[in-house]
Order: C-alpha cells, then structure tokens, then sequence
C-alpha cells in the first residue's frame, strides 16, 4: 500500500528541509511527497510549441534552495508552483491530491515537525472499515506561551478517540474536528465523498469531515501520532484568524449550524483557568481574558461579515485572495 505526503508551502526556510529529513526517515517509507508551493509574484507563461501553461520556478523557492541539489537530496520529492491569486485552503489541497496515485495521502503543513519516525505508522494504522481519516496530535514548541500549551492540551488531550455521527449528542461540532497540520486519508472514501471543498476561506479540513462523518464513516484522532506545532500569535492576529474561522463558519451553516462553536470556547476558558491555576500562574489569566476578546471580536465580524464593507473585510482577512473575483 503506497503512503504520500502533501504539503502546502509559502517562503520556506531551512525547517522545510529537517521535516522532509523526517519524513525521509519513517518506520512505513513514504512513496512520495508533494510539495505545492505557493509564490507572491509567479506568473504563468505559453509554451511557445504548445500553447499550454507551464510552471515557473518562483524566487522563493530558488532562495530557499540556492546551492541544494535539491532533487539528488530528495528524489520522491516533487514541487509545483502556483501563484499566490491561485491558492485556496480546499482547492489547492485538492490539486496536490490528484497530484498523488497513493491509497492514502497525508496532509500536513510546513511547520508540523514530527516528534519520531513513529508518526506515519501510527497515523495511518486505523485507516480501514469505518474509519477514513485520522488526525496527529499537535504539541506546543520550546517557545510556547502558556495560552499555547493550554490550548494544545484542550484541543489535543492524551487520549485517542474514533469519532462517529452518534457523538455529535456529546462532542458537539468536536465530532468533525479534524486538522490539515497533519491528517491522513483514505482515497477511495475521499473520492467517494467528493474531496475537500475547492473554494474555501478556511477549515476545509471541518467540513470534509463533516461529510465523512454523515456518511457514515468515522474519524480517528491518534494521540500517539504526534507532531509539534504552534504559535504564537498576537492579539491583532488572533482577531484576523479568528474573523476568517467565523466566515468559514457563517458560509457553511450545514456544518456549523447544527452545533454551535462558542461552547467550546467557554469550555477553552475554563480549561485555562484551570490550567493555569495548577501552575499558580493565575496573575496571567487577565491577559488571557483579553486575548479571548480579541478572537471573539475576530470570531463575530466574521459570522457577520455580509453586514462588513468589502473594505473592511479586505483588511481585516488574512486571506485577501479568497475575495477577490473567481
């Protein structure tokens, strides 16, 4: 059974580099890893013989990569290059995917490094019967802050858990949480069901597992698969990722009408508290309380952003192509 990797990438630094070092180095070998890298300023030029398009190589990369044999160090390895007025969360995913032959393909981002060799073997261990995706959990990093940490241990707990329709009762929109930061697929379900969504702002990831989970299928959270990734992001920059989750949110209601997010939220809130109380840093949780505004204001000029001028929306976005015209 063939096992590939996708992976999105923007103006990648050396990091790119040691994940693809760890991905080389997996107790199951991965066949092949497909990299879509995404550049600011590449433009598609016609072949003069055939009138196709052909991709051009972007600055970014050819920095990235000066004085690498890049293709002798990774020879499983492939890059395409898109234009950044191209990238989509959904449809850029998609495209690598058709990229892949593989009966499984695994999407992760360029900034989830593996903690072991363990991590596709583990990921990719529950992928039959029911269940057809599985998501890694994600650790913070050295320089996390402790709203960080507290997050990652609330949104990725120690224990593994297969999700299915029948826990929506009990996990609320929890059952179709799943994470492209480093995810697996089964290829016949996901063609099945269709893929990801082709246009979407964010959480393309949500609400193919939404689909997966009301056709029956189930989603395994694997605990033991396990990848750090975090950031820490200001307050400004919580308020913009959090005005993109919402619009996501507020375009899709067939899969977030039904169970609603900001209870998750209050339960985000109190597992802080607690957190943090254990670790008698409570003086912290003030600024905390203020970083939760900032994502909640986010979070609701997103759900309403219909009601927003363009111009507004355009600034506050943190994906300003997703607006601009098909």
């Amino acid at each position: 059974m063939k096992i590939d990797v996708i992976i999105p990438v923007y103006k990648p630094g050396a990091e790119l580099f040691t994940l693809l070092d760890k991905l080389e180095n997996q107790t199951v070998p991965v066949h092949r890893i497909i990299l879509m890298n995404t550049e600011d300023n590449l433009r598609e030029e016609a072949s003069e013989h055939t009138g196709h398009k052909e991709e051009n190589v972007g600055t970014d990369w050819k920095k990235m990569t000066e004085g690498v044999d890049f293709a002798a160090r990774y020879p499983n390895a492939e890059v395409h290059h898109i234009s950044k007025r191209k990238f989509d969360h959904g449809g850029t995913r998609h495209q690598g995917v058709q990229y892949s032959g593989a009966d499984i393909f695994v999407l992760m981002t360029q900034d989830a490094m593996p903690v072991d060799s363990f991590l596709v073997e583990r990921l990719t261990a529950h992928l039959d019967g029911k269940v057809a995706s599985a998501y890694a959990r994600q650790l913070p990093g050295e320089d996390s802050s402790e709203f960080e940490r507290a997050s990652r241990i609330f949104n990725y707990p120690e224990t593994s858990r297969c999700k299915t329709l029948a826990d929506l009762g009990a996990l609320g929109i929890k059952t179709f949480f799943c994470s492209n930061v480093c995810a697996a697929y089964r290829r016949d379900v996901y063609e099945e069901l269709g893929g990801f969504i082709r246009h979407t702002i964010f959480n393309e990831d949500m609400i193919y597992a939404s689909a997966v989970v009301k056709a029956g299928y189930a989603i395994f959270y694997e605990a033991q698969a396990q990848v750090i990734h975090a950031h820490n992001y200001t307050n400004i920059q919580q308020l913009r990722r959090n005005f993109d989750l919402g619009v996501s949110q507020a375009d899709h209601p067939e899969v977030f009408g039904a169970a609603a997010s900001e209870s998750e939220g209050k339960k985000l809130v109190t597992g802080t508290w607690q957190y943090l109380k254990e670790r008698k840093m409570l003086y912290k949780f003030p600024g905390f309380c203020v970083q939760c505004a900032f994502k909640y204001a986010g979070y609701l000029l997103g759900r309403h952003y219909r009601k927003l001028p363009h111009s507004l929306v355009k600034k506050i976005t943190t994906n300003k192509e997703y607006w601009n015209p098909l």
